[in-house]
């Protein structure tokens, strides 16, 4: 006689709630993820769902709700009781040791006294990198691998420590196009065999190419799960934020202007004292969106602080139009027409104070605004209110403090100030990073709008459909030099992603 029983649930979620303060992050959450498939969390930035992800992993304990796995009902109040369950997280940010190797990452916290077995555990995570097509060399050091190979390191981590249950948060944010393509392959290859994984994704084509089903989280509560092969990327938008995403971007053809930022042959150190910029050297003219592609950590953040005056410059030159601001200070690059958008906003704002300081934090020594500190705070209210409604900056009033605001708010606030100085040229970092699918359409619109102004920007994002969206053309950083310069076309994107990875660099006299 054959068992007909149907096969229970992988996870079963039911009634989960949590409260933060001020905060109901997760309402009545239920989630129902089946053995052996891949099924994709979405929703707006504090929708819930890392939230949800941390519960079940054992960061946070729920205050209502109950979780089984499969089929049976267990408490989960620490990590260590999700991996003895079979639970495995991939976070975002890597949990590494820079200065072990891959094997010592792996086995750390395991063993027993001072007993570590390091070649039986190299033997084993060479047959699971085997298996999985997880290539990484259980002997190199942490410090020595791109953020693929290190995401690798985690995963192996956690298939080492017997995890059928994976967690991946945003998984693809620090990848390269080839990277992302290997992952997915991987992930597919692992619910052959019986693995469930939970993706956390910012990225519709991510969802729609790997996931089976998805949920989408908004405002703390569940509004609907779907099986992707029945849905499309108009709809999970939609349903993320609540409203029609238009996903078309008028991005038309503007003959560029005169030379508004030239840099040549400039190298910086970093915070290590090695050479993170080496030589690097491109122009930006009026009306053009210049790209910097790259992966995490070749020499993006260098690059910013060289150019808006907060690390100094060992070699080369910088000129804005025709001024020389090599070693200008940030006050004088910006009288002189700069602005930034960094990519840790609120290092540009200050958190404690209203949005309406925070939009006059930059322009407040002038005299329409009162004199030294005494402001006229009738005029800052009513200039604060006019970028507010210009920016569509959802705010109850413009005497909220910024750090109550949403991340999408904080950056359509912080892009508000920069612009209202009408600058020569507007550095943008990491613009969208963290932001849903609607924020992100906002920026996005709020930067060509700029371009078709004639402003000049450089765009630097980890993001590559989002440098190939808004860039006219794209440089590709690696390693602290320019790999190439092209044109941001579809057929130019297999060669974009071979120059991050470091595998090709385009001769110059080909760079556009």
């Amino acid at each position: 006689m054959t068992d007909s029983s149907p096969t229970p649930p992988a996870v079963l979620m039911r009634g989960i709630t949590k409260r933060f303060p001020g905060v109901l992050a997760n309402d009545h959450i239920d989630l129902e993820v089946r053995q052996g498939e891949i099924h994709a969390l979405l929703g707006e930035n504090g929708a819930g769902k890392t939230t949800l992800m941390n519960i079940l992993y054992g960061i946070y304990h729920p205050d209502e709700g109950s979780i089984e796995i499969y089929g049976r009902p267990v408490s989960i109040h620490s990590p260590h009781d999700a991996i003895k369950l079979g639970i495995g997280m991939i976070h975002q940010q890597f949990r590494l040791v820079q200065t072990h190797t891959v094997v010592e990452n792996v086995i750390l916290g395991m063993g027993k006294g001072f007993v570590f077995r390091e070649k039986e555990a190299s033997e084993k995570i060479r047959e699971l990198s085997a298996r999985y097509n997880l290539k990484v060399d259980p002997d190199a050091y942490i410090w020595q691998l791109s953020a693929g190979e290190q995401q690798r390191v985690e995963i192996l981590k956690a298939l080492y420590r017997g995890a059928q249950i994976l967690i991946l948060d945003e998984p693809t944010s620090m990848l390269t196009p080839g990277e992302i393509e290997d992952l997915l392959k991987t992930l597919h290859r692992m619910t052959e065999e019986g693995h469930t994984i939970l993706f956390i994704t910012h990225k519709l084509d991510e969802v729609t190419a790997i996931s089976h089903r998805v949920t989408i989280l908004r405002q703390g509560r569940v509004i609907a799960t779907l099986e992707t092969s029945q849905t499309n990327e108009r709809e999970l938008a939609r349903l993320m934020v609540g409203r029609e995403v238009l996903f078309r971007l008028s991005k038309e053809q503007i003959q560029p202007g005169e030379v508004m930022l030239q840099v040549e042959n400039l190298q910086a150190l970093n915070d290590k004292g090695l050479f993170a910029l080496k030589g690097i050297s491109f122009t930006i003219r009026q009306g053009e969106i210049f790209g910097i592609a790259g992966v995490a950590g070749n020499g993006q953040r260098e690059l910013v602080e060289a150019l808006i005056g907060l690390r100094p410059v060992q070699a080369g030159r910088v000129f804005l139009q025709k001024d020389e601001i090599t070693h200008d200070s940030p006050r004088a690059r910006i009288e002189k027409g700069l602005a930034c958008v960094p990519s840790e906003r609120l290092t540009a704002l200050v958190p404690s104070m209203s949005v309406a300081e925070n939009m006059v934090l930059k322009s407040y020594r002038q005299p329409a605004f009162g004199r030294g500190i005494l402001l006229d705070r009738t005029t800052v209210r009513s200039y604060s209110q006019r970028l507010i409604e210009q920016y569509a900056v959802i705010t109850p009033s413009c005497d909220t403090l910024v750090k109550l605001l949403s991340g999408g708010n904080i950056q359509r606030a912080l892009l508000a100030r920069e612009l209202s100085s009408q600058p020569r040229l507007l550095i943008a970092a990491t613009p969208t990073a963290g932001l849903d699918v609607g924020a992100t359409e906002t920026i996005w619109q709020i930067l060509l709008e700029q371009r078709r102004q004639g402003r000049a920007i450089l765009l630097i994002s980890e993001d590559l459909e989002e440098v190939m969206t808004l860039s006219d053309r794209v440089a590709v950083l690696f390693s602290g030099e320019i790999m190439g310069i092209v044109r941001s076309e579809a057929q130019n994107l297999e060669k974009i992603g071979l120059m991050m990875a470091g595998a090709f660099r385009l001769p110059q006299e080909e760079w556009v």
